[in-house]
């Protein structure tokens, strides 16, 4: 089995829709795919309708959440997506997603960049628009030559010039909510440095007790060593190891399957869910 358990579609900011990311994941030669937008499952019921045969769908979201000043990403899978706290809490993160845009905006017009709040908008079309989405107006007005090079203290990065902070979940809460809907919660690439601070081990230590199921290892963001690191301390704290390629269309270099999670801790992730159920395919059209 190829199981690919971090992807992206329009819904939040990535470039295909619910339904081509699930018409794609069946070419690739997935057999699960896991959609993962941040902090929404909007897409859901898309890609549900649209789910080829032979492919099963794992419903998630992958939530924003902040330690110690310290940004990061937790996913949640399977997971009740009605539960009223964890609902609560996602539309709070979300409502504040587009004043934090737009401060972005504002300080990226002080140091005369020409982008406007109706450019960031267009990009972002209906999903939850955040940093990607700036990045981007970046690179159409030539600004950046990729949406990478706008994750720097330059300009996008956590304490750029242009960073704004926005309502961001405690991970411990995260977790207790996760947990609350009967889902089962991964901590998304916490390696990964180029994108700024890392969680330390002492904190991810401190969520396995609080009931963190696992953490993403294989991923583009990891090198060779941290992989190491990161297997070597999950297995330490008893936590599941998930590879994912973090898949965002054409907006990342990602590719979709690029990391792939073992089998067994899929099945062993389906068995501890209990807020919903993976999907099979329906026979959609390829």
């Amino acid at each position: 089995m190829r199981i690919d358990l971090h992807t992206h579609s329009t819904a939040s900011d990535g470039t295909d829709s619910p339904a081509e990311l699930v018409r794609k994941a069946a070419v690739t030669g997935l057999d699960v795919v896991a959609l993962t937008d941040h902090d929404t499952t909007r897409g859901h019921a898309e890609a549900i309708a649209a789910l080829p045969q032979g492919v099963t769908l794992v419903t998630g979201a992958e939530l924003s959440c902040r330690i110690d000043g310290i940004s990061m990403h937790m996913l949640a899978y399977l997971f009740d997506a009605e539960e009223p706290a964890l609902l609560a809490e996602r539309e709070l993160v979300r409502d504040d997603r587009v004043p934090r845009a737009q401060g972005m905006i504002a300080k990226l017009q002080e140091l005369g960049v020409p982008v406007t709040w109706e450019q960031v908008a267009r990009i972002a079309g209906d999903g939850s628009v955040g940093r990607p989405h700036v990045a981007s107006a970046l690179v159409e007005l030539g600004v950046v030559p990729t949406v990478n090079d706008a994750f720097t203290q330059d300009w996008l990065a956590d304490g750029g010039r242009v960073f704004v902070e926005k309502h961001e979940t405690d991970p411990f809460e995260a977790i207790r909510l996760i947990k609350g809907a009967g889902g089962v919660a991964v901590f998304a690439h916490p390696g990964a440095s180029k994108r700024g601070l890392t969680v330390p081990e002492a904190a991810i230590a401190e969520m396995a007790a609080a009931g963190l199921d696992g953490v993403e290892v294989d991923h583009m963001d990891h090198d060779a060593d941290t992989r190491a690191r990161l297997r070597g301390l999950a297995k330490e704290l008893g936590l599941l190891v998930t590879g994912s390629s973090d898949y965002h269309g054409s907006r990342k270099t990602c590719v979709l399957g690029e990391y792939t999670t073992d089998p067994e801790v899929y099945g062993e992730i389906t068995r501890r869910a209990f807020g919903a159920f993976p999907v099979p395919g329906a026979g959609g059209a390829v």
